[in-house]
């Protein structure tokens, strides 16, 4: 119950990211790509994990229902406290903090009015935009290790099409 936004995007970073990098890495390992290019593609993987689970957590509240594939605010139902949870209330004044523990609370709530609540909270203190460049700044991360690649610019533009494809997804 009680996270804060570097244990949570730790986490994040074990739990997703690390599988992510891993994968990326037995691929340059199997292309018998050098060590340091291996760790470079790792950290490329790492960093694009972390982009992609923010993302994710972002798309589950402002996600479209129709694109996103799944119920939209599951996480807000669920008290999950994503990245978006965590801004919010770091950012909250009092009255909005004090709103937002109470949605993530016992109550009576109904599923949708709960989810429309937190949203608008999210939107209040702006930690949807601040989701939003954090987003932005691991997937930019991702690319700058890339670009320090020492392989053709052919591969690294097929990298970063995957990085690109994960990261422009609707759901």
């Amino acid at each position: 119950n009680d996270v804060t936004v570097d244990e949570y995007l730790k986490m994040i970073a074990y739990k997703t990211a690390v599988l992510v990098g891993a994968s990326m890495k037995m691929g340059a390992i199997v292309a018998n790509a050098n060590e340091e290019d291996a760790q470079k593609i790792y950290d490329f993987g790492l960093n694009l994990g972390v982009a992609f689970q923010l993302q994710d957590d972002y798309l589950d509240a402002f996600g479209d229902p129709e694109s996103f594939g799944k119920q939209v605010g599951g996480d807000i139902i669920e008290n999950k406290k994503t990245y978006l949870y965590l801004e919010a209330l770091g950012r909250a004044n009092n009255e909005q903090k004090e709103s937002l523990l109470h949605y993530y609370g016992p109550n009576k709530m109904t599923n949708d009015y709960k989810v429309k609540l937190v949203k608008e909270l999210f939107v209040a203190t702006k930690s949807d935009v601040a989701t939003r460049e954090k987003i932005k700044d691991y997937t930019n991360k991702a690319f700058s290790v890339l670009e320090s690649l020492s392989i053709s610019e052919e591969k690294k533009g097929v990298l970063k099409q995957f990085g690109e494809q994960l990261m422009n997804r609707t759901h």
